[in-house]
């Protein structure tokens, strides 16, 4: 619905996830250069621009690093509002253009306190909850200061622009409010209807943390190989491989989603009738002449015999399908997101310990840097019986690359 092509992704089934489904989701963009870095000064205005604030959301990021059990609030989630999205969005390259504004970020996890918290990190900032547009009335002010949304964006204004931008936004139908600013002392302070309801130095919020050591162990497991029998029928066998979920085709799934949207898909998910593509090449409407961009992920379920080098493969896979397309490996890049079980157990920890190192020491192998990540721990579900069933060790990479020439597109 925000007109986003949804061009490259993978699927894969296994009992480990019944209790808790993974899904990951990244998003590739195009910024100015001269736009890269944030800056936040004393005097600049806080500016709310998106949806509106509700209980939905509360708690969401904490949720995800959660073991899933009953009583869980359904507040955790998010009720997302592409339509809003999308119309701020398209305003929003209007103001960026124009100067209008000096840094933003969004209202993800944490809300409008790591939104706020980040920005003012080296400043401070003054909050007024009571003028944060909300969706329905009788939120308390903690709820407002931490309710989640992607559609939600904070803005760093300065005072000069207050005017401009706010008639800008009104003419796209696209809520504006100004909440505080930024002071100087760096101390984040909230008020409600003139109430002081939080005051912390900026400093304690951020490197305030007593760093945590957990212990963290690894044993190499005891996996003895499959027996196969003397005398197995190939057409059987064939059959069964080729209609097992990890194998089959996915293309029931993948034509859901639009990866024509914008007219900029050069090699698509699917390559001849319906064979899938090792990687995708986009050609940005913005980039010269014929260059384009290589997007290609790996994943797979081998954390169980070896993390390490279950998370080698990922990156090999992830660089072998951005060069079999054409993308240059010299301009590579990675991006890792683990999604682990229950890292208070040593034994799972060390699994982490080692799945990190192998990307640590084969990204440098390569000589390909891993430029962003995320994470998402703890993902295990407690039975009535009171057993935990952790997920299996699942690392998602995703690679980046160049190619100098889209018409030298190597496809199936």
């Amino acid at each position: 619905r925000m007109g986003i092509p949804t061009a490259n992704g993978a699927i894969l089934f296994d009992e480990g996830y019944l209790a808790n489904p993974l899904v990951y989701c990244g998003t590739l963009g195009l910024i100015p250069k001269d736009k890269i870095k944030k800056n936040v000064k004393p005097g600049d205005l806080i500016l709310v621009i998106g949806g509106r604030t509700g209980r939905d959301g509360i708690h969401g990021a904490t949720f995800s690093s959660l073991n899933l059990k009953k009583g869980i609030s359904a507040s955790v989630v998010q009720i997302g509002a592409p339509i809003t999205e999308k119309k701020f969005l398209d305003v929003l390259l209007v103001a960026r253009d124009r100067r209008l504004f000096r840094s933003i970020t969004d209202c993800g996890a944490g809300g409008l306190s790591s939104a706020v918290g980040e920005l003012g990190q080296k400043t401070g900032a003054d909050v007024y909850l009571d003028k944060v547009p909300l969706k329905y009335a009788g939120l308390d002010s903690w709820e407002t200061w931490i309710s989640e949304a992607q559609e939600r964006m904070v803005l760093v204004v300065p005072p000069k622009n207050k005017k401009v931008i706010s008639d800008l936004f009104a003419s796209e139908g696209v809520e504006a409010t100004f909440i505080g600013k930024f002071t100087g002392n760096g101390r984040l302070r909230l008020f409600d209807k003139k109430k002081k309801v939080g005051d912390l130095e900026t400093s304690f919020l951020h490197k305030g943390i007593p760093r945590v050591y957990w212990k963290a162990v690894y044993h190499t497991p005891k996996i003895s190989e499959p027996s196969l029998p003397n005398h197995i029928d190939c057409e059987v066998v064939l059959k069964a491989l080729l209609s097992h979920h990890n194998i089959a085709s996915k293309e029931k799934v993948i034509r859901q989603y639009d990866h024509e949207v914008q007219g900029q898909t050069i090699l698509k998910p699917f390559a001849g009738f319906d064979g899938p593509s090792d990687a995708v090449i986009l050609k940005p409407l913005l980039t010269k002449g014929n260059t384009g961009i290589v997007v290609s992920n790996g994943i797979n379920l081998y954390g169980e015999i070896d993390p390490y080098l279950s998370a080698g493969n990922a990156i090999d896979e992830t660089l072998r399908n951005l060069v079999a397309v054409g993308g240059n490996p010299e301009r590579a890049s990675l991006l890792d997101n683990f999604c682990w079980g229950d890292v208070k157990d040593p034994e799972i920890l060390g699994s982490l310990v080692r799945a990190s190192r192998a990307c640590y020491d084969i990204g440098k192998g390569f000589g390909v840097p891993f430029i962003s990540g995320k994470d998402s721990l703890n993902n295990y579900f407690v039975t009535e019986e009171g057993e935990r069933m952790s997920i299996p060790p699942t690392l998602l990479i995703s690679g980046l690359s160049v190619i100098e020439d889209i018409r030298y597109a190597v496809s199936m």
